[in-house]
């Protein structure tokens, strides 16, 4: 074994000793079924976690156990980092060892690596074998506080059971935060018991749009679903367990039409026939956004009550964060609408962009008051933004480094280099191929961080994320194809410590791939192969939205 085969790499990785040339670089240890599990105050979590999936891997109970010397030992150490961790696999007791349980939890997925692809799967391939470990000490802590992954709901629903599947997914790759897409134009997914036809009408569309919007194809059948306040309490908990904070998004005040759908009135009804809308079936930037009226105001703040109680500010480091969405916000209708001109008047505003940002500060007001933090797309920057508002920097790096040389915090998630759904290839074969061609290496080569920044203002980076809008993406199975292998050197980059992008061993990362790919066998992820689609994996004679030549560095 000359390689870890380990993603993301850990900072600091050595062998055993040899004790023969056949064992390669170090020893060999074990689990089999007398191993128990010695969980130390503030553990217990993750030895609950362990139990279940290696257990179920290798049919072994993994009991708790102090006196025995086939143990895994799970404690917290202080003097790391909250999220770094140290893991030492030496003979038949093996130390997992965190700065907080969250790097404890990181170790012990580290340690599941260690045992190979068959410790991911859900029971045990041959009963009764003894699993191999090879002997190491691994120390190791992520670079970034913030890694993410945003899945988009609305376009294409994902039921509750695919969304805690990501959460392991996201888990297994050190991922930490669950940005939730929850509502668009397309549709409306979580339950608002005050306001019961955001989900009855709001959270289904009559037929969908298949391919790139300028597709002639459409799925004539209903599409749709929402997750229930139990749902989403379960989402919460079962993150939380996994150390994942999870972020939601609801859309205000474009990205509407669902919601305005559902409750007419909360369009600007003096323009157009809100009352004939309906949820929309087609993608893009729609026109019909919210009405800036006090009755919106406290429609929202009734909304964002609810999911306060839902979404609690201390499930996880980054969960005081509620995401307001504020970006794609036509204007035309408020150009048109005496009752937006009239209110542009009162407030004193030049415009009908100062009247976007009065009305991103009127959320950030109110959620600051509850004890939380917006965040928001970076065109929440125009207009001004209030002092404690964070940035999601996604139309490319301008936005983040003008938040960050104003204070504000920010996560780098620039369109060009991170967004998913853009295409992996440039070969006829991809399905709907959208836009920039981001192959793995193009994202195992993304830097976060822009040179442009001092220090100080880099300190504003608080990371990164990758974003997964599923427009084109009709099933799981096309969001694994996007998202798969490319999230595995999206990971490395959040977690590990790696060079500059030009310096960054690419063929290193392959050959750790190539172990990594197992893993993802056993979890049943319908990757992109690395030779391309396979054929029920293609999509012909659907339109996309191809954009030749390299993104632009913006």
């Amino acid at each position: 074994m000359t390689d870890s085969g380990l993603i993301p790499a850990p900072r600091h990785l050595a062998w055993a000793p040899a004790r023969s040339r056949r064992e390669g670089p170090g020893g060999r240890a074990g689990i089999d079924a007398r191993t128990t599990i010695e969980a130390r105050l503030g553990t217990e979590g993750v030895a609950r976690w362990l139990r279940a999936t290696l257990g179920a891997a290798t049919g072994f109970g993994l009991a708790d156990g102090h006196d025995t010397d086939h143990r895994i030992v799970l404690a917290i150490d202080p003097h790391l980092a909250p999220e770094g961790y140290r893991l030492v696999v030496d003979g038949r007791t093996h130390r997992i060892e965190g700065g907080g349980p969250a790097g404890v939890f990181w170790g012990a997925q580290t340690f599941r690596q260690l045992l190979g692809p068959d410790a991911y799967r859900r029971a045990p391939l041959r009963p009764g074998r003894d699993w191999e470990l090879p002997e190491v000490a691994v120390e190791d802590a992520p670079r970034f506080p913030w890694r993410g992954l945003m899945l988009d709901v609305s376009r294409h629903f994902m039921p509750k059971e695919g969304v805690l599947r990501h959460l392991d997914l996201l888990a297994a790759h050190k991922l930490n935060v669950f940005h939730f897409h929850l509502t668009d134009d397309q549709g409306w997914r979580v339950q608002i018991k005050r306001f019961p036809r955001l989900t009855e009408v709001g959270s289904w569309r009559a037929r969908t749009k298949f391919g790139h919007r300028a597709s002639p194809l459409w799925e004539e059948k209903p599409h749709g679903g929402f997750y229930t306040q139990d749902d989403i309490r379960e989402i919460v908990a079962y993150a939380a367990e996994r150390h994942i904070s999870v972020v939601p998004e609801i859309d205000i005040p474009g990205h509407s039409q669902a919601a305005i759908a559902a409750y007419p009135e909360l369009g600007n009804s003096d323009v157009v026939d809100t009352a004939s809308l309906t949820v929309w079936d087609s993608w893009g930037v729609s026109e019909n956004v919210l009405a800036p009226t006090d009755d919106t105001l406290r429609f929202y703040e009734g909304v964002f009550e609810e999911l306060l109680d839902l979404f609690p500010a201390d499930a996880g480091p980054f969960s005081h964060f509620f995401h307001i969405g504020g970006d794609e916000c036509a204007k035309d209708q408020w150009k048109r609408s005496p009752a937006a001109q009239a209110r542009i008047e009162e407030l004193g505003l030049a415009d009908e962009d100062e009247l976007q940002s009065w009305f991103v500060r009127h959320f950030d007001n109110w959620l600051s008051a509850r004890g939380r933090r917006l965040i928001g797309w970076d065109e929440i920057l125009e207009g001004g933004l209030a002092d404690g508002a964070a940035v999601s920097s996604w139309r490319g790096y301008q936005g983040g480094i003008t938040a960050a040389r104003a204070g504000h915090d920010v996560v780098m998630c620039p369109e060009q280099q991170v967004y998913l759904d853009y295409r992996q290839d440039a070969g006829e074969d991809e399905p709907v191929p959208i836009a920039y061609v981001r192959t793995l290496e193009d994202v195992y080569r993304f830097e976060p961080v822009p040179s442009e920044l001092t220090e100080a203002e880099a300190r504003h980076v608080l990371g990164t994320q990758a974003n997964v809008w599923t427009e084109v993406m009709e099933d799981p199975a096309r969001v694994d194809y996007q998202v798969f292998p490319r999230l595995a050197a999206f990971a490395e980059v959040a977690w590990s410590a790696l060079p500059a992008p030009a310096e960054r061993d690419f063929t290193g990362f392959e050959r750790r791939m190539a172990a990594h790919y197992g893993r993802l066998d056993a979890l049943g992820v319908a990757y992109r192969p690395p030779g391309g689609p396979l054929p029920w994996q293609k999509r012909p004679g659907v339109l996309g939205r191809p954009i030749e030549g390299a993104p632009p560095n913006v």
